[in-house]
């Protein structure tokens, strides 16, 4: 499987080592090189591309503002001098982020990052998961399908929901309540705290108030929630609880 990569820079020596780090990258195929966002925007209006590396500071449209004219973005790559750019890429759903000035090395990481994506909803295709088993969460433009077993807990803030799984590094940020999602998640979900939601089945161990999730984070259990989360855990529970 090869990536169709488009490339774009206004700056013709950025543009040129984009497009040698392409051609070195067996993954990657280039599919067209930009030196804006209004040309790249005329490219994908009848060209498809499976992965976008674009520069941010370009004059008249920036690299973010571009990737938001898109009604159905492909994967896109970030290139910025600037690192609090870093933040601003993940809420447009980036893959990665490049700080210049960065390496072959430092590329690869990045479109390594993209191929893996690509390849994992590639597998999703051929077996998608039922209904029951999955929600599409509202990420900005676009709806993302995720597997109730990748989720690992839920964290909620105002009227927000940040939602971390196993497979994306960063978490899943939906304007949504508790209420709601709970309505649309398995047995195995149970809210410990007013702020979090935790799967059960990605709980490491307990440790009195609080709860280590698999991937070693800890998780409150608010005081009004203990008996009932207990309750739930009890038939899996050997030994007396306080």
């Amino acid at each position: 499987m090869k990536l169709k990569t488009l490339i774009i820079d206004d700056e013709p020596i950025a543009l040129e080592k984009l497009r040698t780090y392409v051609g070195k990258t067996p993954f990657l195929e280039l599919a067209a090189e930009c030196r804006n966002g209004f040309e790249a925007i005329d490219y994908l209006a009848s060209h498809e591309a499976d992965l976008v590396i674009t520069d941010i500071n370009m004059p008249d449209l920036n690299g973010m503002d571009f990737v938001k004219t898109l009604t159905n973005p492909p994967m896109v790559i970030f290139i910025t001098a600037h690192a609090q750019y870093a933040v601003d890429s993940y809420k447009v759903s980036a893959v990665d982020y490049l700080l210049k000035p960065y390496s072959f090395v430092d590329f690869n990481r990045a479109v390594a990052k993209a191929y893996s994506q690509a390849d994992r909803q590639r597998q999703e295709a051929l077996s998608p998961p039922s209904a029951a088993d999955s929600l599409f969460i509202k990420v900005d433009y676009r709806y993302v399908r995720v597997a109730l077993s990748d989720i690992r807990y839920i964290k909620g803030f105002g009227e927000y929901l940040q939602i971390f799984t196993c497979t994306n590094p960063e978490p899943y940020l939906t304007l949504s309540s508790f209420a709601a999602v709970l309505e649309r998640l398995s047995g195995n979900f149970r809210q410990v705290h007013r702020s979090y939601i935790i799967n059960t089945n990605h709980i490491d161990r307990i440790e009195r108030n609080r709860i280590v999730a698999d991937d070693g984070e800890y998780i409150p259990v608010g005081e009004s929630y203990r008996q009932s989360f207990l309750q739930h855990l009890s038939t899996h529970i050997v030994g007396k609880t306080k």
